[in-house]
C-alpha cells in the first residue's frame, strides 16, 4: 500500500480541499478538523467531514458528529497504519482502564458512515508537528539527555522510537518537571517490572528518581491520583525535602479542596518518609530549582540548578545566586510542548505558539481540536470536552452552509482497509506473553499484515 502525501493524495481527491495538519500522540501531532463542504440544493446533502488525525480529540469529536447529525459521511486520516494515538502510544502499560477507551474509539471506527484510512500523510511534515520545549541550557544535547516523548514511544511502541538509544545502566535519573507527564515517567521507572511488563525497561538498574521543580510544592502541576499512585508504589520509599514546607502547613486551612488535599497528602508523605522500612528504589521531590546546565562532555553526569524564591504565585526574578548540583546518569525534561507551523496557508501564532483559531474554528470549513487548540493537557476529560465543542460547532455551521460540495473520497481508487487484522495479531501475540497485547513496532510488519486477508 502506498504512502500518499499531500501532492498525490490531493490530486486524487478531485475538488475535495484537504488541509495539512495532525494531531499528537508522543511526537504530538495537531488534529484538524476539515469539513468538506456541502452543496446548495434542493434535496438533502450529506455532509462530508475529514478528520487528520486519529487521537482522543480527533475520535471524540467523530463520535459527537456521529450522534448529533442524521446523515454524515466521516473519513478519518493517520500517518500510521493503525489508529488511536495517544491512547495507544502516549499511555503508561499499566494504565489498562484508561486504554479501554480504544474500545469507544473502535465502535467509532467501524461505523458504517466511518472510514479510517491509514498510511496516508496529508503533508511531508505532519508527523511530530509538535515538539517538546528546550531549555536552552548548556550542554543540553549532552548524551542520555532525552525528551518525555522519544522515552515514553520507545517503551510504548511507537515505530518511529524503536531504535530510540538510551542508556539505562544508570543508577540515578533526574526528571526535570512536576506535571502529570513527569510524574508519570517517575513511577514508570520506579514500578517492579513484574508489574509494570515493559520489556526495555527489564534490564534498568535505576534506582533513584529525583523529580525537580521550579516553584513550590502548592505549585505542582501533578493530579493528586498521580500522587498517590507513586506514593503508594511497592518497594519504594519518597523522601521529601523539610525545607520545601517551611509555613505551608499553616497555609492549609487557607486553601481550596483540590490543593488543601494535595498538600496534606505530601505533608503525610513527609511524616511517613521518617520511619524505615523496607525499600528497594527511592523517589526525591525537589523543588524551588531552575536547571541551568548540564554537566558532562560526551555523556550526562549531572544537572547544576539555580536555588529559587517565591514571591507569592511567581519565581522572583534574579534569582538567589546560590546553586545546587545533583549528579545523574540519565535526564528527561518534561516542561511542556510547543506547537510549530508546518504549513503557511494556516494562521499561526508565532509568539503564543498555537494556531489562529476562535472557538475552534479557524477560516472557511477548516476546525481545529485538540492541543493545537487546547495546550498540552494530561486530562482525557478536557480534549474529550474540547473536541464535543468543536464538534458542535461544525453540526451547526453546516445547517447554514451554502458552499459547493466536494468530491470526497470517492474520487479515490484505493484504500487501505485493514479490518482490524493488525489489532488481532497484537492482542493474540500478548495473550501468549499474559500480556493485553504485544504491539508491532515496525511499520513494514503493519503493512504486511494489513494486506493479508
Amino acid at each position: 500500500m502506498p504512502v500518499y502525501t499531500l501532492r498525490n493524495l490531493t490530486s486524487k481527491l478531485g475538488h475535495c480541499q484537504f488541509y495539512k495538519l495532525e494531531i499528537s500522540i508522543i511526537k504530538i501531532r495537531f488534529n484538524i478538523l476539515n469539513s468538506c463542504i456541502r452543496s446548495l440544493c434542493t434535496v438533502q446533502c450529506t455532509p462530508k467531514i475529514c478528520i487528520v488525525g486519529t487521537g482522543p480529540a480527533g475520535f471524540y469529536a467523530a463520535q459527537k458528529l456521529l450522534k448529533d447529525l442524521n446523515t454524515v459521511k466521516i473519513d478519518i486520516l493517520e500517518k500510521l497504519p493503525i489508529p488511536f494515538g495517544l491512547i495507544r502510544y502516549g499511555v503508561a502499560p499499566d494504565y489498562s482502564e484508561l486504554k479501554n477507551v480504544i474500545n469507544t474509539f473502535y465502535k467509532v471506527a467501524i461505523n458504517p458512515h466511518v472510514k479510517f484510512v491509514g498510511n496516508v500523510t496529508v503533508g511531508l511534515d505532519t508527523y511530530g508537528a509538535q515538539f517538546d520545549r528546550l531549555l536552552n541550557i548548556p550542554s543540553e544535547n549532552v548524551n542520555n539527555v532525552i525528551s518525555p516523548q522519544n522515552f515514553v514511544g520507545w517503551y510504548n511502541g511507537v515505530p518511529e522510537n524503536k531504535n530510540f538509544k538510551i542508556n539505562l545502566h544508570v543508577e540515578k535519573v533526574v526528571v526535570i518537571g512536576q506535571n502529570n507527564v513527569a510524574i508519570d515517567i517517575a513511577r514508570n521507572l520506579l514500578t517492579p517490572v513484574d508489574k509494570l511488563k515493559v520489556i526495555p525497561l527489564c534490564h534498568s538498574k535505576l534506582r533513584k528518581v529525583f523529580m525537580v521543580g521550579r516553584r513550590g510544592p502548592m505549585q505542582a502541576a501533578f493530579m493528586i491520583a498521580k500522587l498517590r499512585e507513586i506514593l503508594n508504589l511497592e518497594s519504594c520509599r519518597t523522601f521529601w525535602r523539610e525545607q520545601d514546607f517551611e509555613n505551608i502547613e499553616a497555609m492549609v486551612p487557607t486553601l481550596d479542596r483540590t490543593r488543601k488535599r494535595q498538600i496534606e497528602l505530601m505533608l503525610q508523605s513527609l511524616k511517613e518518609s521518617k520511619c524505615d522500612s523496607m525499600y528497594t528504589k527511592e523517589l526525591y521531590p525537589i523543588f524551588l530549582r531552575s536547571p541551568v546546565e548540564f554537566l558532562g562532555d560526551k555523556k550526562l553526569e549531572g544537572i547544576k540548578f539555580a536555588i529559587n524564591q517565591l514571591r507569592g504565585e511567581t519565581i522572583q526574578n534574579q534569582m538567589t545566586g546560590d546553586f545546587e548540583e545533583i549528579l545523574c546518569g540519565l535526564g528527561l525534561r518534561s516542561i511542556g510542548y510547543k506547537a510549530v507551523q508546518i504549513d503557511n496557508l494556516i494562521p499561526f501564532n508565532t509568539k503564543k505558539r498555537h494556531v489562529e483559531n476562535t472557538n475552534g474554528k479557524v477560516e472557511g470549513n477548516l476546525y481545529i481540536a485538540g492541543w493545537a487548540t487546547t495546550g498540552s493537557t494530561d486530562v482525557l476529560i478536557k480534549t474529550m470536552t474540547n473536541a464535543f465543542q468543536v464538534a458542535k460547532l461544525i453540526h451547526n455551521e453546516l445547517s447554514s452552509n451554502t458552499t459547493k460540495q466536494a468530491h470526497g473520497w470517492a474520487a479515490l481508487s484505493e484504500i487501505l482497509k485493514t479490518k482490524g487484522r493488525i489489532d488481532r495479531v497484537e492482542q493474540e501475540r500478548g495473550k501468549r506473553q499474559e500480556k493485553v497485547r504485544e504491539k508491532i513496532v515496525n511499520v513494514t510488519e503493519m503493512l504486511e499484515i494489513a494486506e493479508n486477508v
